[in-house]
């Protein structure tokens, strides 16, 4: 049976019940209630945009968008995202969807940090990516039904969220820096560890193997 927070209803396919119970054993509490309402908000800024992104597809790019803060999926340093992307790319894949699904569910979470490009592409990486920024930036607050707004947060507490997030954001990627190069994550490199400096995208060019 389908859960319905808000007037929004959960897909309750087998896929994201698997993946609901995956985020509350693999997540804290803090990032499980954080995706489902990115879900929720990717919803309502779908109907608010006239798109219909499949919802099952959205609910599983929600819930496993920031696993990569809290659990390494690849044997390479990189990107938080992507290692996000990675399982859930392998999460769908291991259960039968098309590899285009799986494909469209690995570039909304690999871009969902990404300003300017994502909100261009197809509806699920599109809301994908005006959910994060609803939750985390307060994007888009105004245009959202209020009423509906309150049962979410009702429904999956924010709690002392930004603090906590910021933290949990950092903790997620200060064993490699060097990832956030050129990316919003290396603000929060920067914020929390004293003293430390990116290498910029001018120092890089200046300091080229080429001659000139």
């Amino acid at each position: 049976m389908s859960e319905v927070i808000a007037g929004l209803e959960i897909p309750g396919t087998a896929a994201a019940t698997e993946a609901t119970t995956l985020m509350r054993e693999m997540t804290s509490p803090l990032i499980y209630h954080h995706s489902r309402r990115v879900f929720l908000f990717s919803l309502m800024h779908a109907h608010r945009l006239g798109v219909e992104p499949d919802p099952e597809l959205l609910y599983l790019a929600a819930m496993f968008h920031d696993t990569g803060l809290t659990n390494r999926f690849s044997d390479v340093e990189q990107r938080f995202e992507v290692d996000g992307a990675d399982h859930a790319r392998a999460f769908l894949l291991d259960r039968g969807f098309p590899q285009d699904a799986a494909e469209s569910v690995w570039t909304a979470i690999a871009l969902h940090t990404t300003p300017g490009i994502p909100e261009r592409m197809a509806p699920l990486i599109a809301t994908t990516h005006l959910g994060v920024l609803t939750d985390i930036l307060g994007f888009g607050l105004g245009e959202l039904e209020q009423e509906r707004l309150d049962e979410i947060v009702a429904a999956h507490p924010r709690g002392d969220f930004k603090n906590e997030f910021l933290r949990t954001y950092f903790d997620g990627q200060k064993d490699r820096p060097e990832t956030t190069n050129g990316t919003v994550n290396s603000d929060v490199i920067e914020h929390f560890i004293p003293g430390y400096r990116r290498t910029t995208m001018v120092e890089r060019v200046a300091g080229s193997a080429w001659p000139s």
